[in-house]
């Protein structure tokens, strides 16, 4: 799959492609990395001697706008180096588009790809909004200085979906939301030292995960996964 990144700080994505475990699948193996992730500089479709992108807002008001041309250059120049065979969605993140989850990370690891738009300053102008973009994606209700962080995070959840990535390819199936644990957050995990001492107080790791019996401690797993459900997150008991 190949993902598309416009964004005025490709840099800002080197570290996240080069770094954990989640690299694997961004590294080129078998002439194709897993996760093809290529980045785009509006800035370089910009017109004119200072390659402006941004403006100040008709009506008035503070901060500036990313403007529709550079953008809608830079979109055509990613359609031309895809051949126009295989185009992708154009995503933008914005505060008002849908909100991430498992399910829907879960259909973009098994698609081709998209175009992400990760946009700066007060918003990107409208025009181009309603010409081209498909899909508006949100993380949650607030609201970040740009959707590069955004961008990430898709990708992230997205790498690590892909067969290989992870050390142990059962992992994912064990997340919090996962289908797999009927949409329920995961248990408390613990290791060595068996007794933490914080403060004076000695905890010891539940003995039933030192019993060595299995059944015991997949029921205790479940049990947890459902209070800490119940308890924090009681909306996702009404999906399943």
């Amino acid at each position: 799959m190949r993902f598309d990144v416009i964004t005025l700080f490709p840099e800002l994505f080197a570290p996240f492609l080069s770094i954990g475990i989640n690299r694997r699948a961004f590294e080129t193996k078998d002439n194709a990395p897993l996760v093809d992730v290529r980045l785009w500089n509006p800035r370089d479709f910009a017109l004119g001697t200072y390659r402006r992108i941004d403006d100040r807002p008709f009506g008035g008001g503070p901060g500036m706008v990313m403007m529709a041309e550079p953008l809608r250059l830079c979109l055509e120049a990613i359609q031309t180096d895809r051949n126009h065979a295989n185009q992708a969605p154009v995503v933008l993140f914005s505060p008002i588009g849908q909100k991430l989850d498992h399910p829907s990370v879960e259909k973009w690891s098994k698609s081709d790809g998209a175009v992400l738009i990760c946009g700066r300053y007060e918003g990107i102008d409208q025009r181009f909004i309603e010409a081209y973009v498909d899909i508006q994606i949100s993380l949650g209700d607030f609201v970040l200085s740009g959707g590069e962080i955004a961008a990430m995070a898709l990708l992230d959840a997205v790498a690590r979906l892909q067969p290989g990535v992870l050390s142990d390819q059962d992992s994912h199936h064990l997340d919090s939301f996962n289908p797999a644990l009927n949409g329920l957050l995961d248990c408390p995990h613990y290791t060595r030292p068996e007794i933490w001492e914080d403060q004076g107080v000695k905890k010891p790791v539940p003995e039933v995960l030192l019993s060595g019996h299995h059944v015991n401690i997949e029921q205790w797993r479940q049990e947890q996964r459902l209070k800490l459900t119940t308890e924090l997150r009681p909306d996702l008991l009404k999906k399943r």
